[in-house]
Formats: structure tokens, sequence, C-alpha cells
């Protein structure tokens, strides 16, 4: 993704929002091609690949939640960032855990997007190789050592607290579902509950404004997110 404009895919049947996508992403520097539906999509992909896709989880011809599986079930790893309504918590937390890496809901900005879109890029090429600090404002945490500092203080957290801090640096930036931090940290079989009382531990031991958090966002009816790195 060096050297050239990064190619991107909107699927979406909306051609005021296909429009919006082409001016925004275009001016930010993005090369643009567009899809009405999911088969033209799919032709799309397999005549050249993108780098990333921007995915309308509402196509008329089929779900964006299965042509995004049928992508991932083909060992496609490109980054997808969804589109959906504000209301479709569980289509958004459907997609999530189908592969997609970020989301936005309609309304959006287009600066909203491109923001999403950064940072899903970015985290894809640090897959290839984690760091062993990481940093985040005053927030930083050795993944080696397991050392936690807030503003150069070493903070004790619990094994759990700790686990689900590390998941979250791991994929700093990008929304990970209760499901996902659940079976990373507990297993598939934990409930949710045990996520929202250790998050709100983690809370009182690393934000300033434990109810007005900075580093630890929630993504309401999703999931969590952590702030992508410095």
């Amino acid at each position: 993704m060096t050297g050239s404009a990064v190619k991107i895919l909107v699927v979406d049947d909306e051609p005021p929002i296909r429009k919006l996508l082409r001016v925004g992403l275009t001016a930010q520097g993005y090369e643009v091609r567009e899809a009405p539906n999911a088969s033209a999509a799919r032709q799309s992909v397999a005549d050249d690949m993108p780098d990333l896709i921007v995915l309308d989880l509402g196509l008329p011809d089929t779900p964006g939640h299965d042509l995004l599986q049928a992508w991932r079930d083909e060992g496609l790893s490109m980054p997808v960032v969804i589109l959906s309504s504000r209301t479709d918590e569980a289509g958004i937390v459907k997609a999530l855990e189908s592969g997609a890496d970020d989301y936005v809901t309609k309304p959006f900005g287009i600066n909203e997007l491109g923001a999403r879109i950064r940072v899903a890029l970015r985290h894809r090429l640090q897959q290839q190789g984690e760091k062993a600090i990481f940093q985040t404002g005053g927030l930083s945490i050795d993944l080696v050592k397991r050392i936690v500092k807030v503003d150069g203080q070493e903070i004790k957290l619990s094994p759990k607290e700790y686990d689900i801090l590390r998941v979250l640096a791991q994929h700093a930036g990008k929304v990970l579902t209760h499901q996902f931090l659940l079976k990373q940290v507990w297993g598939p079989a934990a409930d949710v509950q045990y996520l929202r009382v250790y998050v709100r531990q983690l809370r009182q031991k690393v934000e300033q404004i434990p109810d007005q958090p900075h580093y630890i966002t929630t993504e309401t009816g999703v999931g969590y997110r952590l702030r992508e790195p410095d």
C-alpha cells in the first residue's frame, strides 16, 4: 500500500452515499471504486483486489453480512469498514464477529470515516509485528514485562484486568465486541457481566475520570475500544 494510492471499494446501493464517499475519499488521496450491490462487489474484488472495502449492510441482492462472510471464508483478509444504521446494533456485532474491522453509523461525517479507514489500514500492518511497548497518551503497557503505567506511575492490575487491557492494546483503535473479549479472556461460555465488572475496575485504575473514559471507550451495545497508539 505504498508507492501508489490506496484502493478503496465502496459498496452501497444509494447513489448519493456513493457520490459522497467518492468525492470525500478521493479528496483524502484514495483511489475509489464503486459497486451498487453484492454481485458487482464480488466481481470488482475478483477483477482487482482493493486495499480496503467500505461495505453497507443493507444491500438489495445479498445481505452485507453474508457477502463479508463469503469473502472471509474464501480467505480474503482485506480490511472492511461497515456502514450501518444507528439502530442496528445486532447487525454491527454480527458483522464485526464475521471479520469486519470497524464501523460507522449513518449519518456519518467523511472525516470520521476517514479516521476509521486509517486505523483499519494501520491495524493490518501492525499485525505483522507486534511492538513490545504500547503507548497512548499517558498510558503505557510493556507487553513483555506486563508492566502498566499511567503518567509514569506503575499501576497494579489483577491478571484478568491485565488480560483485557492486553487484548485491547493488541487491537488498539479497533472496536472489539463483548463476545470477542470474553472468548479471549475467559472462554466462549462466559457471561458479559464479568466483562463489564472488570472493565469498570480497570477504568478506576487507568482513567483520570472513570465515568468519562479517555482511553477505554464504550461502543454502546457492541463492545469496547482502546485509544489508538501515539
